[in-house]
């Protein structure tokens, strides 16, 4: 996935702002020929779980969705991932990230510790579903 430092800082600052709860949102941009996802845009979205589940758990809901999706057509981009917080855990993804996720797409997860960001990971889904496997993440200026 290429992204500029910009947006890296963007997600990591979001996962703070939202600390103690899970941010969440859409990555726009571009599948690209040579295998890659560009990243143009964040599309930042509200954490719709209730108050307490928020601390474990994000949830878009469709009417989110379809706004972020149709915001995208409308820049000519296309939606290439998703990202979230991990609130006091680590970067990589739960079981419920993986039952929860699609395949082709992008899973940044930013883990985010006493409302600090200390690290950020990109993720695939295997075409089998089975698990995730690390993607790289070009930094681009």
């Amino acid at each position: 996935m290429r992204m500029r430092e910009q947006h890296i800082n963007q997600i990591r600052g979001l996962g703070e702002r939202e600390y103690p709860y899970e941010c969440c949102g859409l990555l726009l941009g571009h599948f690209e020929d040579d295998g890659l996802k560009s990243l143009v845009e964040l599309f930042p979205i509200s954490n719709a779980r209730e108050e307490e589940a928020r601390r474990r758990r994000f949830l878009i809901e469709p009417t989110e969705l379809l706004r972020g999706e149709r915001h995208a057509r409308e820049q000519q981009l296309d939606v290439i991932g998703f990202y979230h917080s991990h609130p006091e855990d680590s970067g990589v993804p739960s079981q419920y990230d993986l039952d929860h996720a699609w395949p082709v797409y992008s899973y940044v997860i930013v883990s985010v510790h006493s409302g600090k960001a200390v690290n950020l990971f990109s993720w695939e889904m295997q075409e089998d579903r089975s698990r995730f496997n690390p993607e790289e993440v070009v930094k681009e200026n």
